[in-house]
């Protein structure tokens, strides 16, 4: 399986963990607990296998930013979070600066 797709599942993990991290109710309903442990459990596996593929500030970079991208959007679409301009604009900024990692490499 490709580096960058095991990075993007990795990513997809990352968010659902912290998704279920909110919905675990501060790791007292069993569900969203076992969803973190699965989640992260998984996420940090398959990043750990991107590792031997792809250089550690690429990979690194890659899965924060996008991760935390998502996590703010998964907050504003299931959890009806809201966000200002300042947390628009800094989201713009860890897409730019991604990009510019991905293709400085």
């Amino acid at each position: 399986m490709g580096a960058y797709l095991l990075l993007g599942i990795s990513i997809l993990l990352e968010v659902f963990g912290s998704t279920m991290l909110r919905l675990s109710n501060g790791f007292t309903r069993v569900l969203p607990v076992m969803g973190v442990i699965a989640g992260f459990g998984t996420g940090f596996y398959l990043l750990s296998i991107t590792l031997e593929h792809l250089p550690l500030s690429l990979v690194y970079a890659t899965w924060s930013g996008v991760g935390t991208v998502l996590t703010a959007l998964a907050g504003v679409f299931f959890f009806k979070e809201k966000i200002n301009r300042q947390g628009v604009m800094g989201i713009g900024l860890l897409v730019i600066g991604v990009l510019m990692m991905n293709l400085a490499n």
